[in-house]
C-alpha cells in the first residue's frame, strides 16, 4: 500500500491545483522532447550536423529518458515522488543551461542525454502522484485526460515556441527557456504537491537497471546506424542480436527478483500489456512524423522556424479538444473501441500526408492530416494511460507510471530512429541518381560534395546555392523530389504501423477491467 504524509488530506482538497503543477512539469518534459525538431535545420547550419547527428540530437534525450524511466519510477516509490520530481527538475535545469552553451553537435548530444536523466525522474512521479490523489475512477479518468491534453498540446507548442525563439534569439535559447519554467514548478511544487511513496520496497535493482539500459540503447543505436552500416551487415545483425539477448536476460532476471525494477508479471494482464503496447505504437508514429515534418516545412516549403512552428498549431487544437473527453469516452464505450479508433485515425492521417506532393495545399490535406492525427493520439493516450494505472495497486504507481512513460519514450525513440533510417535509406540514393541526370553536373560537382549533399538535406541546399546558375533550378527540384521520396515512404511506414496497432487493440485489448 502507498504511504502518505500528514499533509495528504489537505492536498486532496486542493488536488486540482496539484494537477496544474504536475501538468506544468510534464509539459516541460514533453516540450523539450519536441522543441528541438524545429531547430534541426538551424543546427545543420550552425553545428555542421548531418542527418545521423540530427537523429542523435533528438534521440539522445529520448533514449536516456527511456532507459532510466524504470529506475526513476522505482526511486520515486522508494524515496518519495515529490522529492524525486524536485531533484529531476534541478538536474533538468542545470543540463538545459549547459546544452545552450554547446559549440559542437557532440557536446549538444551529450547534454541532451544528460537532460534525459532529469526527465526520467520527473515524468513517472507526476503520473504516480495523480494516481495517488485521484482514487475515484471517474475523477482519475478526468485528471489523466487533462494530463494527456497538456502532453498533446505540448507537441504543438514545442515547435511554435522553438520557432519564436529562433526567430528572435540564437538557437541556445530553446534550452534556456526551460529555466524560468523549472523555477516556477519548483516553488509551486514545494508548496502544493504532497509527498507519497511505497510502504514496502527493496533496494534499487542495479542489475536490472544496467540490463534495461544496455538492451534499449543497443536496439536504438543499431536502428539509427544501420543505414550507414548496411541493413543485414555483420555490425547491424550483431547489434540486433545483442539487444534481443540483453533484453531477454533482463526479463529473466526481473522474473526471479523479490523486488524487481519491473515486475514482468504485470504483463500477464491483457489490459495492462495491450494498453502499454498501444501507447508505444502511438508515440512511435507521432515522433517519427514530427522528426521529418519540421524539415519538410523549412527545407521544402521554405518557411522560417516560427512559420513552421505555427503551422503545427492544428495539432494542438485537435489534441486539446479530444484528450479531456477520451478517457470518459472509454468508460462509456470501452477502452478497446476508443483506442482502436484512435490508432486508426492516426494511420489515416499519416497515410494522407504520406501521399502529398511537395507543394500540397496547407489549408487542405496538411491541416486535415494533422487534426486527424492529433484526435487519434488523444483517443489512444488518455484511455490507455488510465487502463495501465487503473490495473495496478497504489504502491506500484511509480513503476506503473514508469512503464506507461517507457512505452511512450521507447516508442518515440524508435519512431525517430526507424523513420530517420527509412528516410536516409531512400533520400541519399535518390538524390545521387537525380543529380546524375542533370547535364554537366557530374563535371561541376566533385563526388565528395555529392556525398555530403546525400547525407544531409541542409547540406544539399547549401550545395545548390554554390552551383552554376543554369543548374540551380533542376538541383532544387532534385533535392525536393528526393526529400519527398524519403518523407512520403517514412509516413506510409508509420501509417502501416499504426494500422497494425489498431487491429491489435481490437484483438487483444479488453474493453473494460476484468473486475467489472
Amino acid at each position: 500500500m502507498s504511504t502518505r504524509t500528514d499533509a495528504q488530506p489537505a492536498a486532496y482538497a486542493r488536488r486540482w491545483w496539484v494537477l496544474l503543477v504536475l501538468s506544468a512539469s510534464v509539459f516541460l518534459v514533453v516540450v523539450d522532447n519536441l522543441i528541438i525538431n524545429v531547430a534541426l535545420p538551424t543546427l545543420q547550419r550552425e553545428l555542421d550536423a548531418g542527418t545521423s547527428a540530427l537523429q542523435w540530437i533528438v534521440d539522445a534525450y529520448a533514449l536516456v529518458f527511456a532507459c532510466l524511466l524504470l529506475a526513476g519510477g522505482g526511486i520515486g516509490d522508494r524515496l518519495g515522488r515529490k522529492r524525486t520530481m524536485q531533484i529531476g527538475l534541478l538536474i533538468f535545469a542545470a543540463c538545459s543551461g549547459a546544452a545552450a552553451l554547446a559549440s559542437t553537435s557532440g557536446q549538444l548530444i551529450f547534454w541532451r542525454g544528460a537532460m534525459g536523466v532529469g526527465a526520467a525522474l520527473i515524468f513517472p512521479a507526476t503520473l504516480a502522484i495523480i494516481t495517488n490523489l485521484f482514487t475515484d475512477p471517474v475523477e482519475r479518468a478526468k485528471a489523466i485526460g487533462i494530463w494527456s491534453a497538456v502532453s498533446g498540446m505540448a507537441v504543438a507548442f514545442g515547435p511554435i515556441a522553438g520557432g519564436f525563439l529562433l526567430e528572435h534569439f540564437w538557437w541556445g535559447s530553446v534550452f534556456l527557456i526551460n529555466l524560468p519554467i523549472v523555477a516556477a514548478a519548483l516553488v509551486a511544487g514545494a508548496v502544493l504537491v504532497p509527498e507519497s511513496k511505497a510502504a514496502e520496497s527493496g533496494r534499487i535493482d542495479t542489475v536490472g537497471l544496467v540490463l534495461s539500459f544496455v538492451g534499449i540503447a543497443a536496439l536504438v543505436f543499431t536502428v539509427i546506424e544501420s543505414p550507414h552500416w548496411g541493413w543485414g551487415s555483420a555490425r547491424s545483425n550483431l547489434g540486433f542480436a545483442l539487444s534481443v539477448a540483453v533484453l531477454a536476460a533482463f526479463v529473466r532476471w526481473e522474473s526471479r527478483r523479490e523486488h524487481p525494477l519491473l515486475d514482468v508479471r504485470f504483463f500477464r494482464n491483457a489490459r495492462f500489456s495491450a494498453a502499454t503496447g498501444s501507447i508505444g505504437i502511438a508515440f512511435f508514429s507521432l515522433f517519427g512524423f514530427t522528426f521529418l515534418v519540421t524539415q519538410y516545412f523549412q527545407f521544402v516549403r521554405g518557411y522560417d522556424p516560427l512559420e513552421s512552428g505555427v503551422r503545427t498549431l492544428p495539432f494542438a487544437l485537435g489534441a486539446g479538444i479530444t484528450a479531456p473527453i477520451a478517457a470518459r469516452a472509454a468508460l462509456r464505450w470501452g477502452t478497446k473501441r476508443v483506442v482502436a479508433l484512435g490508432l486508426f485515425l492516426m494511420s489515416t492521417g499519416f497515410f494522407i500526408v504520406g501521399t502529398i506532393d511537395a507543394d500540397a495545399a496547407y489549408f487542405g490535406p496538411i491541416i486535415a492530416s494533422m487534426v486527424i492525427m492529433a484526435m487519434g493520439l488523444s483517443l489512444v493516450t488518455s484511455p490507455s494511460t488510465d487502463a495501465v494505472m487503473g490495473t495496478l495497486p497504489l504502491d506500484k504507481a511509480g513503476v506503473g507510471s514508469a512503464v506507461n512513460d517507457l512505452s511512450r519514450e521507447v516508442g518515440g525513440t524508435l519512431g525517430v530512429a526507424v523513420t530517420g533510417s527509412v528516410f536516409v535509406s531512400l533520400y541519399g540514393p535518390r538524390l545521387t541518381e537525380r543529380f546524375g541526370e542533370i547535364p554537366g553536373l557530374a563535371q561541376a560537382l566533385p563526388p565528395e560534395v555529392v556525398e555530403v549533399a546525400s547525407n544531409s538535406v541542409g547540406a544539399a541546399y547549401a550545395v545548390v546555392q554554390q552551383a552554376p546558375a543554369d543548374a540551380v533550378e533542376p538541383m532544387l527540384l532534385a533535392v525536393s523530389d528526393s526529400f519527398m521520396r524519403g518523407f512520403g515512404t517514412a509516413c506510409l511506414v508509420v501509417s502501416g504501423v499504426a494500422l497494425v496497432g489498431s487491429l491489435a487493440a481490437l484483438r487483444f485489448l479488453p474493453a473494460r477491467p476484468a473486475k467489472e
